[in-house]
């Protein structure tokens, strides 16, 4: 398996971080997710913007244009002589020395991977998570940072209730998202999404999803939820149907029609 460290192609085995880098020691950096179907990277120039504001928000400076990342990708999938794969990109500020405080001229580490392109996900029985919740006065809840710790926990719920996934709520209790992916929810007729001020991932699949199924934003509360006759989640890899939220069926307990025909088209 081949990799960009820092826009050089190399093997995976013979390539290095520095043991003092801020991504490895403090989670300082970000990264992103990005399908490729066909050999079409898809919706590069969304999942690029996103990169770009989540670096501009933590202060590391990208490495060229967006032009250059993008070559990069190419070069990767390239290497790998790879069709249909997953290709994540990870941005950090860089080595450091030890404390908070960042250097004043980083020098920020880019990498960017590529693994299988996994099959289709099975329908998701979920619970909502109890120990833990989506901090949605933070404006690290709009950015994909590499601290995914409170998403580790409640997965960790999850798997110990038997379940696929948890659902995060905010600290209004509000439903905000699920560990790895965005909620649609389909309840009193209207398609609803967890507004991004409620602490939902501005998602690209989401605003894919919005436009096709006319969803809105609005805020979900546990008992919309749970009286919801249709629940799916979405993210990069796609559409997922939600089945059983905490033992109990959505709907019929099978995927609803809305979601299998996004599953179709996203």
């Amino acid at each position: 398996m081949k990799m960009s460290v820092n826009g050089v192609l190399m093997d995976a085995d013979a390539a290095r971080i520095d043991p003092a880098d801020r991504g490895f020691t403090l989670g300082d950096g970000i990264f992103e997710t990005i399908v490729v179907r066909r050999n079409a990277v898809r919706h590069l120039a969304a999942h690029l913007a996103r990169f770009r504001t989540g670096a501009d928000l933590l202060g590391i400076p990208l490495p060229g244009d967006d032009r250059h990342i993008a070559n990069m990708i190419g070069a990767v999938i390239t290497g790998n002589d790879v069709k249909e794969c997953v290709v994540r990109m990870t941005l950090t500020r860089g080595p450091g020395v030890r404390g908070l405080a960042t250097p004043p001229q980083p020098t920020p580490t880019l990498l960017v991977t590529v693994a299988p392109l996994p099959p289709p996900a099975e329908p998701a029985k979920v619970i909502i998570a109890k120990g833990t919740r989506r901090n949605e006065h933070s404006p690290l809840s709009r950015i994909k940072h590499t601290n995914y710790l409170d998403n580790i926990l409640a997965r960790r719920e999850a798997e110990a209730a038997g379940a696929d996934d948890a659902l995060l709520l905010n600290t209004a209790g509000r439903v905000a998202e699920s560990t790895v992916a965005n909620i649609f929810v389909l309840v009193d007729g209207f398609m609803l999404t967890p507004p991004v001020a409620d602490g939902a991932l501005p998602g690209i699949m989401r605003a894919e999803a919005m436009k096709l199924a006319k969803g809105e934003e609005g805020s979900i509360t546990p008992e919309m939820l749970m009286r919801a006759s249709e629940v799916f989640l979405t993210n990069a890899l796609g559409v997922r149907p939600v089945t059983h939220i905490e033992g109990k069926p959505v709907g019929d307990g099978e995927p609803g029609l809305i979601t299998q025909l996004l599953g179709t088209r996203l």
